[in-house]
């Protein structure tokens, strides 16, 4: 709902296009939760970035995924996450992101060509979570019998997306 928020304020329409939503940039929200031990902030979760097509992801190189066109050049909102009512959403800081440094560049592509390899190989069933280094691919959809998948960036590549200061899960 936080996102719908912010993309209505931007004058975005909602929908569910996996092409970039402001043409050339992709806006993202991020919820932050405070560590309870320490009062720092920590990513609270996994980032959906876009849905796999396996017809595309098998036909396509990386550099003409909807992924990497995702990945090229994001704003991002991190918030502060509350509680589940979402009454209100406090934004934390807003930062940009893009594949401009050369190892996260090479990281990000490996991933989509693992998972593309395994659908080329193996069939689209033989996706796991457990896949990819900074990019993993995840069912997308209620309950554990959804087939649907998407890419997700892990939470410590979306600590790196925010930027310096943010910490991980269990970390």
């Amino acid at each position: 709902m936080a996102g719908q928020t912010v993309e209505c304020h931007l004058g975005l329409p909602i929908n569910s296009s996996r092409s970039p939503n402001f043409g050339s940039w992709e806006l993202k929200l991020i919820p932050l939760v405070v560590r309870r031990r320490t009062g720092k902030l920590r990513v609270k979760e996994t980032m959906a970035i876009t849905m796999i097509d396996p017809v595309e992801v098998a036909s396509k190189e990386f550099e003409e995924s909807h992924l990497f066109n995702k990945l090229r050049k994001i704003v991002v909102v991190a918030r502060i996450f509350e509680n589940t009512a979402d009454y209100r959403s406090l934004v934390h800081s807003v930062s940009s992101f893009d594949l401009d440094d050369p190892e996260i560049y090479v990281q990000v592509k490996a991933d989509y060509d693992l998972i593309r390899d395994t659908i080329r190989g193996r069939g689209f069933s033989y996706l796991s979570g457990k896949m990819g280094k900074l990019v993993q691919p995840r069912t997308k959809g209620p309950g554990h019998g959804s087939t649907s998948r998407a890419f997700y960036a892990r939470t410590g590549f979306v600590a790196h997306i925010l930027g310096k200061g943010y910490s991980i899960p269990n970390s």
